[in-house]
């Protein structure tokens, strides 16, 4: 690819991302969905502009997805995640076993190979913190109980999901599901998390220090960035996935006193990078693989609409586990509904290996849309609104899931 047509390129994707990002929202919907639909249109399903398959174009895709898990570690603190309550992790790991398990039954049921089956389960696991933050503040039900228990589990099953992701690569790797194969994979990602954390918590902070005394505030952002790509390089070469170690690295810096400097300045690169992903990934969707009147479009048709059913119900239900509170758990399992950015970083994942098909991957984002547009506007139907609630706690979404400190 010459140039000239990244540059092109670059800017039909930014352009593109903002346009109907805020198109989104103007709809009261979360602004990664227009950016999804920004790729389906520019994409090759769409008007050809964006060519998903140019290697340039899927690096900076690739390296907007290990900014966006860095950033997310970089919000999360582990105190936080050790004093979420119980009730919040048994919503987690319900909303991960129901919609694995059933992904999977369903994947056997329709045919498909166990690996494939399995990739499709783990899928279906994923929850967005982002999506459903951003509704529970609109609402103005952010200081509510079912608020609290939504996301913290959505931040438990994030975590979850970037080790059931690792589990899941290192199975397509060696192309069979054993007993053996699930617990070494896990435990490489389990010893280098807790190697990488422990290790960072000694040697970043002082190092942190003395890259702001030798330069200037202006090399937090370079240095942080150079930790999340080298941990990522690390993760890889120990077999985990090069986002586990983004995400470590997010985790370490989020225990230090520069924390908010680093996820302030930050704030532009991401905005760059990021939204690159989101719409190569919509880019990959070619929409006529749904063309009911094509051969085989009918069945790929019904079997979104199927997975998309169980991708809602598992959820839900998983809402009704803590059985010992008081609080709509109707509206808490909606809330974890929305698959989201952990979803499409699966769907990205089983691309890239070649495990799924062009036909499986449009199937498995176009999932990840339905769901990401339904869990608001359900959301909202089971949660009435509270303006003044809203207007008074509009932005404290990291207070509740780490709960008052």
């Amino acid at each position: 690819m010459h140039i000239e047509t990244l540059l092109l390129t670059l800017a039909l994707i930014w352009v593109g991302a903002e346009v109907f990002g805020e198109l989104a929202e103007r709809f009261r919907q979360p602004a990664v969905l227009g950016e999804l639909l920004a790729g389906v249109v520019l994409g090759v399903g769409g008007l050809g502009l964006v060519d998903p398959r140019a290697e340039i174009v899927h690096l900076l895709a690739e390296i907007g997805v290990v900014i966006l898990l860095f950033e997310i570690g970089l919000e999360m603190r582990l105190v936080d995640l050790l004093r979420v309550g119980g009730a919040s992790s048994v919503v987690a790991v319900v909303g991960v076993v129901l919609p694995l398990a059933a992904g999977y039954l369903a994947g056997v049921a329709i045919g498909a190979e166990p690996v494939l089956a399995l990739f499709l389960g783990a899928t279906l696991t994923a929850t967005s913190v982002g999506v459903t933050a951003r509704v529970l503040r609109d609402l103005g039900r952010l200081d509510s109980t079912e608020a609290r228990v939504i996301l913290g589990a959505a931040v438990i099953d994030d975590v979850l999901g970037l080790v059931l992701l690792t589990l899941v690569t290192g199975v397509v790797a060696g192309g069979e599901v054993t007993a053996g194969t699930a617990v070494r994979v896990i435990a490489v990602a389990v010893v280098f998390l807790a190697g990488a954390l422990l290790l960072g918590r000694i040697l970043v902070p002082p190092g942190l220090r003395i890259v702001v005394r030798l330069r200037s505030q202006n090399a937090l952002v370079p240095t942080a960035l150079t930790l999340a790509f080298l941990l990522s390089v690390l993760a890889a070469r120990a077999g985990s996935a090069t986002i586990v170690g983004a995400f470590a690295a997010g985790l370490i810096l989020a225990e230090t006193e520069r924390r908010h400097d680093i996820g302030r300045d930050l704030r532009s690169v991401a905005h760059f990078f990021v939204p690159i992903f989101f719409v190569v990934v919509g880019a990959q969707v070619d929409l006529r693989h749904f063309n009911p009147f094509a051969p085989g479009g009918g069945t790929l048709l019904l079997g979104v609409l199927g997975l998309s059913v169980i991708a809602v119900l598992t959820k839900w239900a998983a809402g009704f586990a803590p059985f010992w509170i008081r609080a709509r758990k109707n509206a808490i399992g909606l809330g974890m509904v929305p698959r989201g950015e952990v979803g499409l970083v699966f769907a990205q994942v089983g691309r890239s290996s070649g495990l799924l098909s062009p036909e499986h991957f449009a199937a498995i984002v176009l999932i990840v849309m339905i769901t990401t547009f339904l869990a608001p506007i359900l959301l909202r139907a089971s949660l009435p609104p509270r303006v003044a609630a809203s207007e008074r706690r509009g932005g404290a979404v990291e207070d509740l899931v780490a709960g008052d400190r």
